[in-house]
């Protein structure tokens, strides 16, 4: 997919802290609920409290004066407050049982009953009434309904099931929800409302509640608020300061997670560019991470002791077959017959170059010279210059374009000049001509680290499926390449494992007007 990263770490990161985020909106997502059903229960009570306090207003007014205290009232612009002969018909209401605060079925005789001329205290606490007491708490109104007492039976003691008790507690549960029950032991006995309606549609609450003379209703209505999960700053601030902190701690740990792998990439890219390179990775660490630097370092260890044997074998054959070359050579002397004796001399050549080649790539697959800074744009200025003096003839069909800024890279001067070497003088030798042109890596590209080298000629050109055999060695082919040039066919096989071992590679195409062009890319 092209939209993910393309690093090992940032993509792990990346899933890790959107996993991380999905999780922390999830766990806020519940703590905002909660909070959200607080906070309604918080307007739920405030609503109530409210309600209770408007309606003791009310009830302790005058009827004549009671539609002017409203007018006067500060209410809030959720709340609105009515006076009604009958309860709200506008939202859709239940009646609510209302709360009497006696003791729970307890029976009280006639010389208990408070008298019609008792005081009632509008503001004293509410305490439980003892049955042996009289006070306005005993008894409510007696033109009141009796609380129902449906599937209740009476107190033992008690004298019927018209006697007051307290609600049970769902009962009270119920009543608590829709109206504060708790608060009417604040009001005097007489001031109790006769009856109470509560409904609700949507965010709207209503309460009607019925005054003492039974004559009008006062009508609370209440538009709960939309709820506001992000009303809180410090909700955004907690969710930011656990992403910053958690995609802190995620980033970290996946780099060190992932280290050894970098470290693995690093030792093989450095063993495919060098074979002979001392890159031994720390078997440390998990189990994994041992396993692997364990296959690895026996990978390599195997594979520069197969490089190592195979050079010694051809260096040892090259080397071996140069005495008895030398002998041959020595008899074709005595060879009477002239014509016989120069064949026999120029096969002779012919084996002793490829010999001299074949040790010559032993000595570049063994070499360890040490890599320095060079700057590329004078090394092909020299290599063309050499080039010229050797082929005076040639000269005019050398063509050098060189950047104006120099180009430096890391490299083994000695073995890269005679790759780069190799390849300009098998332009020039088998294609008439070579013309050579050095582009450096493109600054505004960060991924571009390669240098180019392009080596063109007019020569008749490869077919299409010889281009990478080439590179193979002792292949020559016949059509470009005969042994009447004296080539050996290790030249291009010698110039492509220089450039490997260095971090660079070259490659062959077909020029559309003809000739071949040698591609060489070296890493900056």
């Amino acid at each position: 997919m092209k939209f993910l990263p393309g690093s090992l770490v940032a993509r792990t990161s990346l899933v890790l802290i959107v996993g991380l985020a999905v999780i922390e909106l999830a766990g806020l997502g519940i703590h905002a609920l909660d909070r959200l059903d607080m906070a309604e229960r918080s307007e739920m009570h405030d609503y109530q409290m409210q309600a209770f306090s408007i309606y003791r207003t009310i009830a302790e007014t005058k009827p004549e004066d009671r539609q002017a205290i409203i007018d006067d009232l500060h209410i809030p612009s959720n709340t609105t407050v009515l006076l009604r002969p009958m309860p709200d018909q506008d939202i859709h209401s239940h009646k609510v049982p209302l709360p009497f605060f006696p003791p729970p079925k307890l029976a009280f005789p006639d010389h208990f009953r408070p008298g019609p001329n008792d005081p009632s205290p509008r503001n004293a606490p509410f305490e439980p009434p003892n049955p042996m007491q009289d006070g306005p708490y005993g008894r409510p109104p007696a033109d009141m309904e009796p609380f129902p007492t449906q599937g209740h039976p009476p107190f033992p003691h008690s004298d019927g099931p018209d006697e007051w008790r307290l609600p049970n507690a769902g009962e009270r549960h119920r009543f608590q929800d829709n109206f504060p029950g708790a608060h009417w032991p604040f009001l005097p006995a007489a001031l109790y409302p006769r009856e109470i309606w509560s409904g609700q549609e949507l965010r709207t609450h209503s309460t009607s509640l019925l005054l003492p003379d039974t004559q009008s209703w006062v009508v609370v209505r209440y538009v709960m608020p939309l709820p506001n999960p992000f009303d809180a700053p410090t909700f955004i601030v907690a969710f930011l300061v656990m992403s910053l902190c958690g995609g802190a701690l995620i980033v970290w740990a996946t780099r060190r997670l992932i280290l050894p792998v970098t470290t693995l990439a690093n030792a093989a890219e450095a063993l495919g560019r060098d074979v002979n390179s001392s890159t031994v990775l720390p078997e440390n660490g998990p189990s994994e991470i041992r396993r692997a630097a364990v296959a690895f370092n026996t990978m390599s260890m195997r594979i520069r002791r197969f490089v190592s044997d195979r050079t010694l074998m051809l260096t040892a054959i090259g080397h071996d077959l140069r005495t008895p070359i030398t002998r041959l050579k020595l008899r074709a002397e005595f060879i009477d017959d002239d014509e016989l004796r120069t064949k026999m001399l120029a096969d002779l050549d012919e084996m002793e170059a490829m010999v001299a080649a074949t040790l010559a790539f032993g000595r570049d697959s063994a070499s360890n010279e040490q890599v320095v800074s060079l700057d590329l744009r004078a090394l092909l200025q020299t290599i063309m210059d050499e080039a010229a003096e050797a082929y005076p003839d040639q000269a005019a069909s050398l063509v050098y374009e060189s950047p104006n800024v120099p180009v430096r890279i890391m490299a083994r001067s000695v073995a890269l000049k005679r790759a780069l070497n190799n390849l300009i003088l098998n332009a020039l030798k088998y294609g008439n001509s070579a013309h050579v042109t050095l582009i450096p890596p493109n600054q505004k590209k960060e991924k571009d680290r390669y240098a180019r080298i392009i080596v063109e000629d007019n020569g008749p050109g490869l077919p299409d499926d010889e281009l990478d055999r080439v590179f193979e060695p002792f292949v020559r082919i016949e059509t470009s390449r005969n042994r009447e040039t004296g080539g050996t066919g290790l030249g291009l096989s010698i110039a492509r494992t220089i450039l490997r071992a260095q971090g660079g590679d070259v490659r062959l195409m077909n020029r559309p007007e003809g000739g071949l062009r040698a591609i060489i890319t070296l890493e900056a």
